[in-house]
């Protein structure tokens, strides 16, 4: 191993001011909690400083030194244990019923962030890196604000209240265990500095790890169709080893670190315990009073190791806390209450282009999709007819040119508050885990059964009545238990609940029949009122539309 590497630092996206800026705004909602816990451990402190001074009453009276009933010294004591009990018992309660909830709270908050923010179509995160940032950096930052900061107060509490008990009984000792302290806080800044820069090292990898594990499963069929189960077993291998290295070298920074920590901590312990031993050997300090002494000296020097133990908790939530803020580094879409146009609407475009990369994908396009109109977009693959949809939808703006939703009274700029309008069936199966009712609802939210089987029957779904459970029948991913046709029918079916005046379909009958196919079309185009493009390659799709945008692609 070459020892270069462990302390080699790579720099941080934020700075420490940044950061606990953003961990401040983020403990905002989890107060109530944080101030319980700081409670909890401060009567902690109290009952344990209590036991220190029953166990030396105790010991003092057993051995003589000082009067008093054995029986009332021990029974103290035990009710000192059973109120220890109780206030351990209600930390567990705190943290596991408080806690979900926080930790629920802030995933909530992420991802209300998430969805709220831009779309590029080109994500540069994975979505297991995501997702593995929402649930163990989340759960990394909620157990920072709400259980390592208020331990560390009580155990400040603990270690001040420790340090005026020994004081009282010797002014020397507590004088040199705490001159230590300078030392370890000028090692731990230099601990913290590489700690991070490893940690986030590990996390990294594990967020690899997850996104290779999720995408293999989500791609499975087409694994198994190429035969590549070796080659992606073999790259999960390639990914856990990349983790394993890095924990190890995690691994080894700390326990180096922890052996010379603990080297020094047993030294002060020794250190004490011949001081005690001198003392009691020369008649300055009782059985009882060791007794007591040893304890409050762990005392002190359990708080100084939990104090050291925060660096690698501070480290753990700074390395949190980045990866969450990157989460938030997507500017927000334009945010406000969505802007109603009566039917029927049409939109319209004028000189427009879009380019990924610099490369034009969409290039000097003009067209009017005119309200009460159908419209097939056709055009070999790659020439933008997926691009100029999300350009309508406002998911993506156009580098130039304008592009405007209309009706008869006014003409505004499309975007994303004026989404409300359209309806959009992408290509593909896009039915989600659950029920097909809970799948309708995402139409509308309100829809009633009658409302949904009215849609159904429009989209040529009335298949669903013939299922055991009707609406209630289940499906797992994507839509599975259903063939590839009745999910695209429920797809369309919950597009009609939505009852916008402007509907997009992007492949959206590429499953059906001609016969259905067809059905399904005179069924949507039966009203007038209503705006419909279609990106298609089928011809009978063609034939139902008033007008046809050809898009050439760019050489």
């Amino acid at each position: 191993m070459n020892l270069r590497n462990y302390f080699k630092r790579k720099e941080s996206k934020y700075n420490a001011r940044q950061i606990i800026k953003w961990l401040w705004q983020a403990w905002r909602g989890n107060r109530t909690q944080a101030v319980i816990n700081a409670l909890l451990g401060l009567l902690g402190v109290v009952v344990s400083l209590s036991q220190v001074e029953a166990v030396k009453h105790a010991v003092d009276v057993a051995s003589h030194a000082v009067p008093g009933s054995l029986p009332w010294a021990v029974g103290i004591m035990g009710l000192l244990v059973l109120a220890n009990f109780a206030i351990n018992i209600s930390a567990i309660w705190v943290k596991n019923i408080l806690g979900i909830k926080a930790q629920n709270r802030m995933q909530q908050r992420m991802l209300d962030r998430i969805l709220r923010s831009q779309w590029h179509g080109r994500e540069k995160m994975h979505s297991g890196d995501v997702i593995n940032r929402l649930e163990k950096d989340v759960g990394n930052v909620i157990t920072f604000l709400t259980e390592t900061i208020p331990s560390t107060i009580s155990t400040l509490g603990l270690f001040i209240g420790a340090f005026v008990y020994l004081f009282t009984m010797d002014r020397t000792l507590p004088l040199v265990v705490v001159g230590l302290l300078p030392i370890f806080i000028v090692l731990s800044r230099f601990y913290m500095r590489q700690m991070r820069s490893l940690t986030r090292q590990v996390r990294d990898s594990d967020s690899r790890v997850q996104s290779v594990l999720q995408e293999t499963i989500q791609n499975r069929m087409l694994i198994k169709t190429l035969e590549s189960d070796s080659f992606m077993v073999g790259r999960l291998e390639n990914t856990q080893s990349e983790l394993r290295h890095n924990v190890v070298k995690r691994t080894a920074f700390s326990v180096v670190s922890n052996l010379i920590l603990n080297f020094g901590f047993a030294l002060v312990y020794l250190i004490a315990f011949l001081w005690s031993a001198t003392r009691m050997y020369h008649h300055t300090l009782t059985f009882g009073g060791m007794t007591a002494f040893l304890q409050l000296v762990n005392k002190i020097e359990g708080p100084a190791r939990n104090l050291t133990k925060l660096v690698p908790a501070f480290v753990t939530v700074f390395t949190a806390a980045e990866r969450l803020m990157e989460l938030e580094e997507n500017p927000l879409e334009e945010q406000g209450t969505p802007i109603d146009m009566s039917a029927p609407c049409g939109v319209r475009l004028t000189d427009i282009s879009y380019a990924y990369d610099k490369e034009n994908v969409i290039e000097h396009l003009s067209f009017d999709f005119a309200p009460g109109t159908c419209t097939a977009i056709l055009g070999e693959t790659g020439a933008g007819k997926t691009t100029l949809i999300r350009i309508i939808l406002a998911l993506l703006q156009p580098s130039s040119g304008k592009a405007v939703i209309y009706n008869a009274h006014r003409e505004r700029r499309l975007s994303p508050r004026l989404r409300t309008n359209f309806v959009y069936v992408p290509q593909g199966n896009t039915l989600m885990s659950g029920t097909i009712y809970d799948n309708l609802r995402l139409g509308r939210i309100e829809a009633t059964e009658e409302d949904m089987y009215e849609a159904l029957h429009v989209a040529c779904a009335d298949f669903v009545k013939d299922l055991p459970q009707g609406l209630h029948t289940s499906c797992s991913e994507s839509g599975g238990g259903l063939s590839e046709g009745q999910a695209q029918r429920i797809a369309i079916a919950r597009a009609l609940l939505r009852n916008r005046p402007i509907m997009l379909f992007d492949e959206a009958t590429s499953a059906l029949d001609p016969d259905t196919e067809r059905q399904l079309l005179k069924n949507v185009l039966s009203t007038n009122n209503r705006t419909v493009i279609f990106i298609t390659h089928r011809p009978a799709v063609v034939d139902y539309c008033d007008q046809t945008l050809k898009i050439e692609r760019n050489r």
